[in-house]
């Protein structure tokens, strides 16, 4: 469907569409063809504006210049992301890189803004069309569509790697390393074909799955965890797990203390509750930052193997979300509502670790009062091995109405 909006009347039909809404997409098509456009171009251009509404969340306003397969939105690297990327390996005095499975092109796109020489290689038709268009405007950047496992890859004379294998499979993630396309394994073996190296994978990959020889950095945008990066050759600045924290314009990257990629992270004693509770960002986590992260700011988990810590002073970072403690509670659902009630609290959101409570659930069993103005977030968690709710206030921002109730299961 791809190559009909490329024509000029595709291109025409899609600057013409208006923003998308769902509820307009029937009464829109009967519109176009009746203005005498083709009934496979109007679903084409449909589907497009559709996706291209989808990527906005990745690529602002550039989205609505771009083409997109359905893969292609969910897999794409998020643009300040990949801008990061690119400046990965331009702090590592690359010249040419290869982006290998570049799918509808969203890192070569920011490796030639940047003034990198780019070969993309993409096996996906529809996905190298999209690219070739979304490449158009940089001259440094070629598309070639092959399979890359079928190329010579020396004989474009680059000096890194970029892989982004597959994850996704009919829509839904594939968490074996070794089932992505290419497997992990055969990524490894073709980065070690180059100077300098980066590999996208899954944020959740196993650490026992890590080269000891990389830098593996897992990077979150606003809270959310988004990807890992294995860096190798002059792209790994020293081996080891990093966590790289974008909030807004803000980038923190922290350093975990590994040694290596595949050593355990140290535990950590905890203490009885303090003044606060601290939700590390999830990158810290999984890069495996929470000891150094207590070392640094002489805090500790609330109970064995919780992700939650607690200390005595308020801690303005993005590394982690601050909670001033109000009230603790036994994990009783009556005794909850008796409070929140009591304290005239309608507006709340719901977070847990270490617990079976499934919060939108137990929200309904809370029956909350609309016209109670009171807010809170309730952290179910054991503390010292005891389950409780911690009833908490943020110290970031006060949710300001029921718009924004938030059920968090972790």
């Amino acid at each position: 469907m791809i190559p009909l909006l490329l024509t000029p009347d595709g291109q025409r039909l899609l600057a013409e569409l208006p923003p998308y809404e769902v509820q307009d997409v029937f009464a829109l098509t009967s519109q176009l063809r009746k203005s005498g456009y083709h009934a496979d171009l109007v679903a084409a251009a449909l589907t497009q504006n559709r996706l291209r509404a989808k990527a906005t969340a990745k690529f602002g306003s550039f989205a609505q210049t771009m083409i997109f397969t359905s893969d292609g939105v969910e897999q794409a690297t998020r643009l300040p992301v990949a801008a990061h990327h690119a400046q990965h390996f331009r702090n590592a005095h690359i010249h040419h890189i290869i982006d290998l499975g570049c799918g509808i092109g969203a890192d070569s796109m920011a490796f030639a803004g940047l003034g990198l020489q780019v070969t993309s290689v993409e096996n996906d038709a529809d996905a190298a069309q999209a690219a070739t268009f979304n490449l158009s405007a940089f001259p440094e950047a070629r598309v070639i569509h092959a399979d890359g496992r079928e190329l010579d890859l020396q004989s474009f004379s680059a000096d890194a790697l970029w892989l982004d294998p597959a994850r996704r499979s009919n829509g839904k993630r594939i968490a074996d390393p070794e089932q992505w396309a290419p497997p992990l394994s055969t990524a490894l073996r073709l980065a070690e074909q180059f100077p300098a190296a980066g590999i996208k994978v899954a944020p959740g990959i196993d650490y026992a799955a890590l080269p000891d020889n990389a830098c593996v950095e897992w990077t979150s945008v606003d809270g959310d965890l988004l990807e890992a990066v294995i860096w190798l050759g002059s792209a790994a600045l020293q081996p080891g797990r990093s966590a790289r924290i974008i909030r807004g314009s803000h980038t923190v990257v922290f350093d975990s203390g590994s040694e290596t990629t595949s050593s355990e992270s140290p535990t950590v004693p905890p203490v009885t509750l303090g003044d606060y509770i601290y939700e590390p960002d999830p990158a810290v986590i999984r890069s495996g930052g929470i000891a150094r992260l207590c070392e640094d700011r002489n805090i500790a988990p609330v109970s064995h193997n919780i992700a939650y810590l607690t200390g005595a002073d308020l801690i303005e970072s993005p590394l982690v979300t601050t909670f001033a403690i109000r009230d603790v509670l036994p994990l009783d659902t009556k005794k909850v509502r008796a409070y929140l009630a009591a304290h005239e609290i309608g507006i709340v959101e719901i977070k847990k670790r270490g617990t079976e409570l499934d919060p939108s659930t137990w929200r309904k069993k809370l029956k909350l009062n609309p016209l109670h103005s009171g807010q809170a977030t309730l952290i179910a968690t054991p503390v010292a091995g005891q389950h409780r709710v911690i009833v908490t206030e943020r110290t970031d921002q006060r949710l300001e109405s029921n718009e924004q109730q938030l059920d968090v299961d972790q």
